[in-house]
């Protein structure tokens, strides 16, 4: 199946494309066309039209990832693009917080879009078939709470807070000729536990390709070389990352994972 993947929407500015605090992939698998988030605002409504696509044709919306950095831009989705549903995890809420000193500050997607767009949002569970050779895959992992609780993000729930478990979180996982490929915006349940759980879903398929941030801007030198390690002992060919994993973590990945390492910046194109 012929695979193409474009970065409408990552932090690094590209071919005279603006670039922001946010991700957007625009996914050709066959005949199908795939928006994998919509970024931190409407740009990525501009860089779809600077980079020839019409925003119209989508047939499938997927939100990796409650937070304002991937949903913001779904409103002008749907005033732009009369048929596609966006595919969201069945936990997914308007609810998501980041803890700063005294105060918790709101990070998810934009008020209301789930109120006024019912008829144009899906709630998915489980493991789910977008289309034929197209699935989205939630976190099994036990425990990802922990992983919430460190990095300040909670979800507010019945008027009480609870460290994020990242129930809202889910990978796009496409079946390529050269095996699955796992897309991943943010990576916020760890590449450990996203890579092992694509493999309990598809046991018998070896997975080739990780694509997405890896949320390691804040992590230190030790946690950035363990996850140069999972990547060369799972036997992952082809890593292409950025937004949350920033140039610094880029950097110590390069040194550790060359060739099978790429820049995710807007305007590139992945033919796999």
């Amino acid at each position: 199946m012929e695979t193409k993947i474009t970065v409408i929407v990552d932090n690094i500015s590209n071919m005279g494309l603006e670039g922001e605090w946010g991700l957007c992939l625009l996914v050709e698998y066959g005949d199908k066309k795939i928006l994998l988030d919509a970024g931190g605002s409407n740009l990525f409504l501009t860089n779809l039209k600077e980079l020839g696509f019409d925003v119209a044709d989508i047939d499938y919306g997927v939100l990796s990832h409650a937070h304002y950095d991937h949903g913001n831009g779904m409103p002008a989705f749907f005033k732009n693009n009369s048929k596609a549903k966006f595919y969201l995890r069945d936990a997914a809420a308007e609810n998501c917080y980041h803890r700063r000193k005294f105060f918790r500050v709101y990070i998810g997607i934009p008020k209301h879009v789930l109120r006024d767009y019912p008829d144009r949002i899906e709630k998915v569970s489980g493991d789910y078939k977008l289309c034929d050779g197209v699935f989205l895959i939630p976190h099994k992992s036990l425990g990802l709470s922990e992983i919430g609780k460190r990095e300040k993000m909670f979800v507010k729930e019945n008027r009480k807070w609870f460290p994020d478990e990242f129930a809202h979180e889910q990978s796009l996982v496409l079946d390529t000729d050269k095996g699955l490929v796992i897309l991943n915006s943010c990576s916020h349940g760890g590449v450990e536990n996203i890579i092992n759980e694509v493999q309990s879903s598809f046991p018998e398929k070896r997975i080739y390709g990780y694509i997405g941030g890896l949320h390691l801007f804040n992590k230190s030198e030790e946690e950035i070389l363990e996850v140069a390690d999972i990547f060369k002992e799972k036997n992952i060919e082809y890593i292409c990352t950025g937004h949350c994993t920033k140039n610094r973590a880029y950097g110590i990945l390069k040194n550790e994972l060359g060739d099978k390492l790429e820049q995710l910046k807007v305007g590139l194109e992945i033919n796999i």
